[in-house]
């Protein structure tokens, strides 16, 4: 399942709780992927600049749904 599939599935949420915790599903996927970029990039499978470009992606990404799980569990 993809980062954006999961984040769709959140938007069909039964509940706050639900919608929480499936973009803390989505986030710690996206932490995931961060990882498997870093790896890929010192590994030199993918290009520096372009693994650097990836991270910086997944970072923007993470900061998001971060704040959108703050706020929703501040609305609790």
């Amino acid at each position: 399942t993809s980062i954006g599939a999961m984040v769709e599935e959140a938007l069909q949420a039964e509940s706050q709780a639900d919608f929480i915790h499936k973009l803390s599903v989505a986030n710690k996927e996206a932490n995931e992927t961060r990882y498997w970029i870093r790896l890929l990039k010192d590994t030199h499978f993918v290009e520096s600049n372009l693994g650097d470009s990836m991270i910086a992606d997944c970072e923007e990404l993470i900061k998001i749904l971060v704040t959108i799980i703050k706020t929703a569990k501040g609305k609790k």
